[in-house]
């Protein structure tokens, strides 16, 4: 089997495990097509938007991902992390120029958890007089 670097991406309640090998360009998430998998507009550039940013063609690339958790933004933004870090992994010096592009911080926003006697996290009951 060809070498590959793996790197894990989070965001939410979503982990992705990506691994990058030399290839053809193929993009699988889950045993699907990427096209299959992320059909919203725009998910797949934004996945991809770490190639452009170290000047590397994706299509020298073969990209395998098992993602689980969450929902689509939480995998979409986990598996952007995840190949941002195998590319990491690839070639060290693309550190910098993909931090400045903010594309290797971790989002550590989470849902916040609903507190007692109120209806969500934050939103109370409506206030009556009487």
């Amino acid at each position: 089997m060809a070498q590959y670097y793996e790197a894990i991406g989070r965001r939410k309640e979503s982990t992705a495990r990506v691994r990058l090998m030399g290839g053809s360009g193929k993009f699988t998430v889950n045993e699907k097509e990427a096209p299959a998998y992320f059909t919203r507009m725009g998910d797949l550039n934004d996945i991809l938007r770490a190639f452009s940013a170290v000047g590397q063609d994706a299509g020298k690339y073969d990209i395998s991902v098992k993602v689980s958790g969450g929902g689509t933004t939480g995998q979409t933004e986990a598996v952007r992390l995840g190949v941002s870090r195998a590319l990491v992994r690839i070639n060290g010096d693309w550190i910098s120029t993909l931090r400045k592009q903010g594309l290797l911080t971790r989002d550590a926003r989470v849902k916040e958890r609903k507190k007692p006697g109120l209806k969500k996290a934050r939103k109370a009951p409506t206030y009556t007089k009487r």
